[in-house]
């Protein structure tokens, strides 16, 4: 006997439990059932110590505005991804503001910086400076060449620099560390309070479309085989981060077609000496490596995680053929067939570059990670430094029309023509655009139901709809209160 619910959401992350809050808040007569292969939420993707914990607003990340082919700086990508940061951040203030978060603890004021060294970098910040100064949403950042001035900013990085090296930097106080691994079990919590039903240990084997048009989901208990259970509803999200693209294969879907997946994992070095996270507050980010995927930008990292401080470096680009880092060394080779081998064959082709950059991060010692983060922090100890792994990110591979198949490193909504069933793929920017993301999969798959959302959305996102950066005052005034709500620094 099935288990009937109005929605499925499968994967206990940031993605299924904001839209999880969202239709809690928009359709609060639905019965939500929240579906996990591990025993708690957001002990995948979603854990600190398996993602970057920066809240992606764009003000430090080079690789959203990287220099044109004409010597300009394009600030649009950057604008776009910092406008998604404030709906999820207007999102999560309305919760906290309605008691709905315990508390606002999951997100910390740290200073987002980049940091370049050598002529032909610097040229190109002041370049970015100079594209973003003059947009509302940039307007308080500063730059710098004055490496007085980048000590005060981050000591830690211009101590024992050499003095002929030259370096420039980007500032921005406003920026933010977010713990989502605190946010989701907050929002978990909310749910599980309201009613919505929380399967833990729970491993879809299997998803069916039935004759009358709703979808069936079989699993089996990881701790206990003999515990199967089957779920019906009308409605499923798969959110399962990288295991999202095995599930997506298995509902059969057409706009599945065609779709691969190519992981990469991430090791970083951390510190737990005090007496140096002390020292450093502010996200670091640098210039990526050639032929290094957008997210292995290096970075000097400021992180909050239950309530302590700590200093983390990285990240050094892995290789593992699971999708999941609790997941299969199968789940690549699994997951390729007929439909998918063409585009993954031609990407790979395409991306060679990327793969002599892995296979080389694969080889270093300690020693050689080590060189990286001296240029980062010069006078740091190795004996202060432990290696850990960090989440797996599955890239999305598509078709495309004229190369065959294309890699990319952004997400992507894939959405069943009737709306019944929607995936999220992808990694970066992730987390930070969960509710912008969420929105847009909703208006996707309920597009008869949007009108009644609108003034509910409205108080939950008052920005929501509106351009913050082309309404200075409205910007002002929204920004303002998150900040004042979340206690972070505007």
């Amino acid at each position: 006997m099935a288990n009937a619910t109005d929605v499925i959401l499968v994967g206990g992350g940031m993605m299924s439990a904001t839209l999880g809050v969202l239709l809690r808040e928009l359709e609060p007569s639905w019965e939500i059932t929240i579906i996990e292969r591990l025993s708690d939420v957001a002990l995948e993707s979603t854990s600190p110590w398996n993602n970057a914990g920066t809240g992606h607003s764009a003000l430090c990340e080079l690789n959203y505005a990287p220099l044109g082919a004409d010597g300009t700086v394009n600030p649009e990508r950057s604008l776009g991804i910092a406008e998604q940061f404030h709906i999820s951040r207007q999102f999560w203030a309305s919760l906290v503001n309605e008691g709905k978060l315990a508390n606002n603890s999951f997100i910390s004021s740290v200073p987002h910086m980049s940091l370049v060294m050598n002529a032909d970098h610097c040229d190109y910040l002041k370049k970015r400076y100079e594209a973003f100064k003059t947009q509302k949403l940039f307007e308080k950042m500063e730059f710098s060449t004055d490496r007085n001035k980048i000590a005060e900013w981050a000591p830690l990085t211009m101590a024992g620099r050499n003095e002929s090296q030259p370096v420039a930097a980007n500032y921005s106080a406003e920026g933010t560390d977010v713990d989502f691994g605190n946010l989701t079990r907050q929002m978990v919590k909310y749910l599980v309070d309201s009613g919505v039903r929380v399967e833990f240990n729970r491993h879809v084997e299997n998803i069916t479309r039935e004759a009358d048009g709703a979808w069936t989901l079989k699993t089996t208990n990881t701790q206990d085989n003999t515990l199967p259970l089957t779920f019906r509803s009308r409605f499923v999200f798969l959110g399962a981060g990288g295991g999202a693209l095995t599930l997506l294969q298995k509902s059969k879907i057409p706009e599945g077609r065609g779709y691969g997946g190519f992981p990469v994992s991430g090791l970083f070095f951390r510190t737990q000496n005090e007496e140096i996270s002390a020292q450093h507050n502010a996200k670091v980010y640098g210039q990526a490596s050639v032929g290094a995927p957008p997210m292995s930008v290096p970075h000097l990292d400021t992180r909050h995680v239950d309530g302590k401080r700590y200093l983390m470096f990285g990240p050094y680009a892995g290789f593992k053929p699971n999708f999941l880092k609790q997941g299969s060394l199968m789940d690549l080779p699994m997951s390729i067939h007929r439909g998918n081998l063409m585009p993954m064959l031609r990407a790979s082709l395409d991306n060679m570059p990327l793969t002599k950059y892995l296979l080389g991060e694969l080889r270093k010692t300690k020693d050689e990670r080590m060189a990286s983060l001296l240029e980062y922090y010069p006078q740091a100890n190795p004996d202060d430094w432990e290696l850990i792994t960090a989440g797996q990110r599955v890239q999305v591979i598509k078709k495309d029309d004229k190369k065959g198949g294309v890699l990319q490193f952004g997400t992507e909504l894939v959405t069943h023509e009737d709306g019944s069933l929607a995936a999220l793929l992808g990694a970066s920017p992730g987390a930070s655009t969960a509710v912008p993301l969420m929105i847009k999969l909703m208006h996707q798959c309920f597009p008869e139901r949007a009108s009644s959302w609108e003034s509910r959305l409205k108080e939950l996102v008052p920005g929501y709809g509106v351009k913050l950066n082309d309404n200075p005052e409205l910007a002002e005034e929204i920004i303002s209160h998150t900040a004042k709500v979340l206690n972070i620094h505007h």
